[in-house]
């Protein structure tokens, strides 16, 4: 299956928080999309990783995207190295995205920058034809993505281009939700964490609020890019 577009995220529900809007976005234009967790959310303070691991799925479906994959890495643990990015090199030549999305350049949790980097890199590395991979015991072709955008994720960063994701901020939340285990639950006994305060979704949607104001929509999901962004014509700025 060829993916136009390929979210990766280091732990279960990093897609979500930040970037499932323009994944609804682009399924509505008729995008197959598909998610790659690189790990299982393991070393979270709430839940478990095979909880996290049937959330997961409940928002795929909620999402519709295409397909979603885990790729099980050590989480908190991962190195950008060779044996990592093979691994995501095998996902990469298997659906051959056009676009990646992929965690944040900085955040307060240390996995989402070193996870952007290491995607970042797999996603260069997987179009050299001499870095061999196989799947299903076969030799893979070289294919690198036309492009490469990190979602903001918990700490404020300044945008290179926002998407408006208003038509579809319910769907989104709806996924988000999808990770009961994770979010406000006036009935759960587990310890209070960052993201499990009353407030936490208040903020998620504050924060497509303010992105969303700068191109005079409701709601909207920031990126960045390590490089300039061409455009057809001025006309298809907002």
């Amino acid at each position: 299956m060829k993916l136009d577009i390929l979210a990766i995220g280091v732990h279960p529900d990093d897609v979500e928080l930040s970037a499932s809007g323009t994944i609804l976005k682009h399924i509505a234009l008729g995008k197959t999309v598909g998610i790659l967790d690189l790990t299982r959310g393991e070393l979270g303070t709430r839940g478990s990783a095979a909880i996290r691991t049937q959330e997961a799925h409940r928002s795929a479906k909620i999402l519709g995207v295409s397909v979603r994959e885990q790729l099980n890495m050590a989480d908190g643990f991962f190195e950008n190295n060779e044996a990592h990015q093979k691994q995501i090199i095998q996902v990469i030549r298997k659906f051959q995205p056009e676009i990646v999305l992929c965690n944040a350049v900085s955040d307060r949790h240390p996995d989402h920058g070193r996870s952007a980097r290491l995607i970042a890199d797999a996603c260069f590395l997987s179009g050299l034809m001499k870095i061999e991979t196989k799947s299903e015991g076969r030799t893979q072709t070289a294919w690198r993505p036309k492009a490469v955008y990190h979602y903001i994720q918990d700490q404020f960063m300044e945008p290179d281009f926002v998407v408006d994701v208003t038509a579809y901020m319910d769907k989104k939340m709806e996924s988000i939700m999808a990770f009961s285990s994770q979010f406000y639950n006036p009935n759960s006994r587990e310890p209070e964490t960052p993201i499990s305060s009353k407030s936490f979704m208040e903020n998620v949607k504050a924060k497509a609020t303010l992105f969303g104001r700068a191109i005079n929509c409701n709601y909207a999901e920031g990126f960045t890019v390590n490089r300039y962004i061409g455009v057809e014509n001025l006309f298809d700025l907002r």
